[in-house]
């Protein structure tokens, strides 16, 4: 007889779903988790998915994740799935969608860029060309950051 690990509900938090495989400790790194105040964060790697094949999924207990941070994940798993759950019961889902603009989470990777000068207090600001893979336009110097720059930024 086969058995099947499940992973255990949670009661009140987050559950990300439809990771793209092998991101979800750079959703952890985005979410600045493990921390002092959340206790059970679950990680699952690289598991079996309908859709697309394999993908990672990421459950945090008593921790619902704010719009800033759905942005920044938007980036390296677009995707992905957002459930608010709240005493078992999923009482919000939402598909992750890129904004059209980001602002402050990456920074631009051309040197010269007046957004890199330590005395000059501009945040970075993008404009999204693509949305998948990701392609930003820098406001500033209009470089462009494609997928593997994005990336870099979160490992």
């Amino acid at each position: 007889m086969k058995t099947e690990l499940k992973i255990k509900a949670i009661e009140n938090g987050t559950v990300i779903d439809h990771i793209t495989a092998n991101k979800a400790l750079h959703i952890l790194k985005i979410l600045g988790l493990p921390d002092e105040d959340v206790i059970n964060v679950t990680v699952a790697m690289n598991v079996f998915s309908r859709e697309t094949g394999q993908k990672d999924i990421v459950k945090i207990e008593n921790r619902e994740i704010d719009h800033e941070e759905l942005n920044q994940i938007a980036l390296i798993a677009p995707k992905a799935t957002i459930n608010i759950i709240r005493n078992y019961e999923v009482v919000k889902k939402d598909k992750i969608i890129l904004p059209s603009e980001i602002t402050s989470i990456i920074k631009c990777t051309n040197n010269k860029c007046i957004t890199n000068y330590e005395n000059e207090p501009i945040t970075s600001k993008f404009k999204v060309i693509e949305s998948q893979p990701p392609v930003l336009r820098c406001h500033y110097c209009e470089k462009l950051l494609k997928n593997e720059d994005i990336e870099k930024q979160f490992e």
